[in-house]
C-alpha cells in the first residue's frame, strides 16, 4: 500500500488513497464473485428451478446490479457521499448473503434484494473515489484503473476458487456465509482509511450542514425503499428484464438529447464519442455476460471436466479469466506505455475494436472444440481455456479503459451519471445474455451429442457478429479520434 500511495516523494506513483482502494476493491468483490458464479447452479441443483428460470433470474441479477450503478453515481455524489454509500451498500450485502445462506427460497429473494441494492449502488462510488484522486489531464489514471481492475479480479479469483470448492460438495450454506466475510473486511478497510477517501468536487461538497443532513436522510430513505421494490421485481423476473432493456434505451436517448443540447462544443464532441463507444460495447458485454448463464450450463454439461484425473468445478473455469486479468492488467499497462513511447497510437477507439475482435474469437473457438469433441460429445477442456483467454484479453482492453475514459470524456458535472450510464450498459447486456442463453439447447434430459449442434450454431452467430461489430468500430476510429481530441485553449 505504501508503494502505491507515496506520492509526496515519487511523482510517478498514484495519489494517496489509490492503494487503499486496490485492497478495498479486492475484498468487496468476494460476495459478488460467489453469487455471480453460483446462482444458476444453486437455483437449479438445490432450489429446483428450471434452467430457463435460473437464467432469467441471473439476467435480472446482473441487470439490477449493473443498472443501479447509474443511480449509485447520482445518489453518492448528491445525497450520501460516495464513501458513506459504499459502506452502507456493503452492510446490505453482508445481510443479504446471510439470508441467502440461511433461509431457502424466501431468503433467496430477500437476500438478493438486499445484496443487489448494496452492490448495485456502491460499485460506482468506489470508481468515483478512485477517479476523483486524479485531475482530468493526469495520464496516471489509466494505470491506476488497471491496477484496481487487477485487484477486483483478485477478489473474483478467490471467490470463484472457494465457490468451486463448495460446489463439488454442494455445501451452499457455508459458501454464502463465506461471502459475508469479504464484505465485512471491505467495510473495516474503508473505515480505516476514512479521511483520505473523502469526496472531491462533488455537488454534495457545495451544500451547508443543514442541507447535508437533509440529503443524508433522503438517501437513507431511498435505500430502505429500494429493497422491497427490488424484492418484488425479482419475483417478476420476466417483466423486470423487459423493463431494464426499455429503461436502458430511454436512458441512452436522454443522454443523446443532453449531448445534443450541450453548449460547450469541445465537451459535446467527447460526449458524442462516449455514446458511440457505449453502443459498440453493448455487443461485447452481452457476450461476456454469458459466462454465469448459458456458458456456465454448457461448461457443466458439455465439457469434459475431468482433467488429468482431477475433477474441475464449473466455477474454477472462470478463474482462467481472473488469472489473465490479474497477471495481464499490469503487463498491459507496461506494454501500452512501451508501445506509445515507440510511436504506436494505442488509444480508446483502437482498444475497443480490439476487444470486440478478441471476444468474437473467444466465441468462435467453441464450435471448433465441439467439432473435435469425443464420442460421448464432451468437448476437451483446453478449448474453453482458449476461449476464456481470448475473452479476458478483450476485457482488459475495454473494461478498465472504459472506467478510466469517463474522467477523460465526461464534463465534471456529468461524471457520476456518465459513469453510472456506462455501467448500465452491462446491465442491459446481462438481460440480453439471458435471452441468448434461452436460445441455447436445454440440457435437462438430454445429452452432449444432442445439444452440441445447437450450441455450435449459437456460438458461431455470436462470434461472427462480434467480429463484424469490431470491423465497424475500426472504420469509425478516425471519427472517434477527432471527437475525443481536446481543442487547445
Amino acid at each position: 500500500m505504501s508503494y502505491l500511495e507515496n506520492t509526496s516523494h515519487h511523482r510517478s506513483v498514484v495519489p494517496e488513497g489509490s492503494g487503499a482502494l486496490f485492497f478495498i476493491q479486492t475484498f468487496s468483490t468476494l460476495g459478488f464473485a460467489v453469487l455471480y458464479s453460483t446462482l444458476v447452479l444453486y437455483a437449479t441443483k438445490r432450489l429446483g428451478f428450471s434452467e430457463s428460470q435460473a437464467n432469467t433470474i441471473m439476467g435480472v441479477f446482473g441487470a439490477f446490479n449493473y443498472g443501479l450503478h447509474m443511480f449509485g453515481g447520482y445518489l453518492g455524489g448528491r445525497y450520501l457521499s460516495n464513501r458513506n454509500l459504499f459502506v452502507l451498500g456493503m452492510v446490505l450485502q453482508v445481510i443479504g448473503c446471510a439470508l441467502i445462506a440461511l433461509a431457502g427460497v424466501t431468503g433467496l429473494y430477500w437476500g438478493l434484494a438486499m445484496f443487489l441494492t448494496g452492490s448495485g449502488l456502491n460499485v460506482t462510488c468506489l470508481n468515483m473515489m478512485l477517479t476523483q484522486r486524479f485531475k482530468p489531464e493526469d495520464d496516471r489514471r489509466e494505470a491506476a484503473f488497471l491496477w484496481n481492475y487487477a485487484g477486483m479480479n483478485l477478489g473474483f479469483f478467490i471467490g470463484f476458487a472457494v465457490a468451486g470448492y463448495y460446489q463439488l460438495t454442494e455445501n451452499y450454506r457455508a459458501l454464502f456465509l463465506f461471502a459475508t466475510l469479504g464484505n465485512a473486511v471491505a467495510i473495516v478497510l474503508t473505515l480505516s482509511r476514512w479521511n483520505i477517501l473523502k469526496d472531491i468536487n462533488t455537488p454534495l461538497n457545495q451544500v451547508n450542514s443543514r442541507q447535508l443532513m437533509q440529503r443524508m436522510l433522503v438517501g437513507i430513505a431511498i435505500l430502505v425503499v429500494l429493497v422491497p421494490v427490488i424484492r418484488v421485481l425479482l419475483t417478476h423476473a420476466a417483466f423486470s428484464s423487459y423493463f431494464v432493456v426499455v429503461l436502458g434505451a430511454i436512458i441512452f436517448i436522454i443522454m443523446g438529447r443532453v449531448t445534443a443540447r450541450h453548449r460547450q462544443q469541445d465537451e459535446k464532441s467527447r460526449m458524442k464519442a462516449y455514446l458511440l463507444l457505449a453502443a459498440g460495447s453493448l455487443v461485447f458485454w452481452t457476450l461476456y455476460q454469458l459466462a454465469p448463464m448459458g456458458l456456465m450450463l454448457f461448461s457443466e454439461n458439455n465439457i469434459n471436466l475431468n482433467v488429468y484425473g482431477f475433477r474441475v468445478a464449473p466455477q474454477w473455469i472462470q478463474d482462467i479469466n481472473t488469472v489473465v486479468i490479474v497477471v495481464g492488467g499490469p503487463l498491459m499497462a507496461l506494454l501500452f506505455k512501451h508501445l506509445r513511447q515507440r510511436g504506436w497510437r494505442i488509444d480508446i477507439p483502437m482498444q475497443f475494436s480490439g476487444a470486440l475482435f478478441c471476444i468474437g474469437l473467444g466465441m468462435l473457438v467453441l464450435p471448433l472444440g465441439i467439432h473435435f469433441a469425443g464420442s460421448d460429445g464432451l468437448m476437451a477442456f483446453k478449448w474453453i481455456v482458449i476461449s476464456y483467454v481470448f475473452q479476458s484479453i478483450g476485457e482488459l482492453m475495454i473494461s478498465p479503459i472504459g472506467y478510466a475514459m469517463i474522467g477523460k470524456l465526461a464534463p465534471a458535472r456529468y461524471q457520476g451519471v456518465m459513469m453510472g450510464c456506462w455501467m448500465m450498459v452491462t446491465g442491459v447486456a446481462s438481460v440480453l445474455a439471458s435471452y441468448i442463453s434461452g436460445l441455447m439447447p436445454t440440457n435437462t434430459g438430454s445429452t452432449p451429442l444432442l445439444t452440441n449442434p445447437g450450441y455450435s450454431e449459437v456460438f458461431n452467430v455470436l462470434g461472427w457478429g462480434s467480429v463484424a461489430t469490431g470491423v465497424v468500430l475500426m472504420l469509425l476510429v478516425p471519427l472517434l479520434r477527432r471527437l475525443i481530441q481536446r481543442v487547445p485553449a
